[in-house]
């Protein structure tokens, strides 16, 4: 999600410091005796929700474990964080343990040489799903820390309600309802907040699902170099409808310098009807707009087919230990990964935030007073053939400037068209750079 930072300043003010334990029985994991005071340092995302869920197992681990002190700290989201990744692992300065993305952005990190993997019997208690987006060779590297997610559109359905909307189906739907909400002049149809350019990417990222009942060997294609975006009418179409939805002047006036924090204002306050957005945002409505979370809806991206209308997902992220962590660091390291990915764990994440998704570690069930947008994600779930996972778990490849790109086609300075070429562009140099065949 992507010039490279010097290792001095990759290090991000910490957001706290919390007491955890390691006792002489861990939770599923290893054991460290009698083993004196031991300090882990633990690099997470700056999302408030990520700091709270981080905190949350810190806190709870130590509960149980007085003798390891974990210190949060945290990094940027999208390509300056996925920078201060691969800088401090190249240096060597990487925390004891740190969360990151799985799939695509993950294999970009050589996990075969930069990571530990994850023994049973933490393996066998993962999602099948997870672990194959966190696999490399036949060692599993993560453990799932988070929710799953799904791509699509957050809506305020007060907004739906007093315009007597219906949810959409398939993108003239869409349209045709951001039409009406124009014409009422009370919300901005469309939040696009491209001040953090990572969020740009949903319209196209999430738009996967109808990309694959169009192609369903588009991803085999792709990783083989013999598909792209600019070539695939389909997949093509996330920039299309990036460009469409400036060019009809459905977004937000600020689009261009509201950042993340704006959207989940926007979208929780009714000052916007859709937000396109990964599910998670649900959590950050529920911990600043508590009062406004009943009136958050989700629905898939629409395609233009109604009856292969479904779901793109994300596995929760991954919880990792890099190769530096040493000694008796790697052994708390190690049994605090595998308390994170019990039951224990899974309690401690819903304890912490709303939940914005199903948990992907067996066992663990969602709370049942779950607000209604998760219900409504939930639902697809429920949908045998409704969901297919995001491109970057079903291929290596994803072009580091893909954001950029986003903003520049979704602010009107690039044509869609030029877009894809572009990113095919990026793509190629990602392919080449990890020495797949074809490329």
């Amino acid at each position: 999600m992507w010039s490279a930072t010097a290792a001095a300043r990759s290090r991000i003010s910490a957001a706290a410091m919390l007491v955890a334990s390691l006792a002489l029985a861990g939770c599923g994991g290893s054991s460290s005796g009698e083993a004196g005071e031991v300090t882990l340092e633990f690099l997470v995302d700056n999302q408030p929700t990520t700091v709270a869920i981080a905190e949350g197992l810190a806190a709870d681990y130590h509960k149980q474990h007085p003798k390891v002190t974990i210190e949060v700290e945290t990094r940027p989201q999208g390509g300056d964080g996925d920078n201060v990744v691969k800088t401090r692992l190249a240096t060597g300065e990487m925390a004891d343990v740190f969360l990151y993305n799985t799939g695509s952005l993950l294999q970009a990190l050589n996990p075969e040489e930069t990571l530990v993997p994850v023994e049973e019997p933490v393996v066998g208690r993962l999602d099948d799903s997870f672990t194959q987006t966190v696999t490399a060779g036949d060692q599993v590297y993560g453990a799932p820390i988070g929710f799953a997610m799904g791509g699509g559109v957050l809506y305020n359905e007060a907004v739906y309600d007093e315009l007597k909307l219906d949810v959409p189906k398939t993108w003239d739907e869409f349209m045709a309802n951001n039409a009406k909400v124009k014409a009422a002049g009370t919300a901005a149809p469309v939040a696009q907040t491209y001040r953090e350019t990572w969020t740009a990417q949903l319209f196209l990222l999430g738009d996967y699902h109808n990309v694959q009942k169009a192609e369903p060997n588009f991803a085999q294609d792709y990783t083989a170099g013999d598909t792209g975006f600019g070539t695939s009418e389909a997949a093509d179409d996330g920039f299309e409808h990036l460009q469409e939805v400036h060019s009809a002047g459905y977004l937000n006036k600020d689009f261009a310098s509201s950042d993340y924090n704006d959207g989940i204002r926007m979208i929780a306050k009714g000052e916007a009807a859709h937000y396109p957005m990964l599910t998670d945002a649900i959590m950050e409505v529920a911990a600043s707009y508590p009062k406004d979370l009943d009136d958050l809806g989700f629905f898939a991206l629409p395609g233009d087919d109604a009856d292969s209308a479904g779901l793109t997902v994300w596995t929760s992220s991954g919880l990792y230990i890099p190769t530096t962590t040493e000694d008796e660091e790697l052994e708390a390291a190690e049994d605090f990964r595998s308390f994170v990915a019990s039951k224990a764990g899974c309690a401690s994440q819903a304890r912490a935030t709303t939940p914005g998704g199903p948990f992907m570690v067996e066992g663990c069930e969602l709370p049942d007073d779950v607000p209604g947008a998760v219900k409504d994600l939930e639902s697809y779930f429920d949908q045998e053939g409704a969901t297919t996972p995001a491109l970057e778990f079903l291929s290596p490849i994803k072009g580091p400037a893909l954001e950029h790109i986003c903003v520049e086609v979704g602010s009107g300075i690039r044509s869609a068209q030029d877009g894809a070429a572009l990113y095919d562009e990026d793509v190629e140099k990602q392919a080449q750079q990890l020495g797949l065949e074809g490329w």
